[in-house]
């Protein structure tokens, strides 16, 4: 854990692979995870809807199981948004959240 989800505009012009890069190395720097347990994917939306004045859009849920306190939450979606901002960004809207999992229904399996 966590469970990094990258949602972004298809008309973005950043690659996925720097989307994944840049929360990774966030994910990293919070010190909060073990860097095997860190997963993170992106995928494009070709059909929303924005404010008119942005053009594209970056939303990151981070996926975490319970026991993380309020203040640790924080700080992780602070280094993920200052990661997304060294990305050359234009009228672009990014935003940030956690999500606690439930524990008790999550099920894994490795085939």
């Amino acid at each position: 854990m966590p469970h990094c989800i990258i949602e972004y505009s298809e008309t973005l012009l950043i690659s996925p692979a720097l989307l994944n890069d840049a929360a990774y190395q966030a994910l990293l720097e919070s010190e909060l995870f073990e860097t095997s347990h860190i997963k993170t994917r992106a995928s494009a939306y070709a059909d929303f809807r924005l404010a008119e004045s942005q053009h594209d859009f970056v939303h990151v849920t981070v996926r975490l199981h319970r026991g993380r306190t309020t203040q640790q939450k924080q700080m992780l979606t602070k280094l993920i948004l200052q990661s997304l901002q060294k990305l050359p960004f234009q009228n672009t809207s990014l935003t940030v959240e956690t999500v606690d999992i439930d524990s008790d229904s999550y099920a894994k399996v490795i085939m």
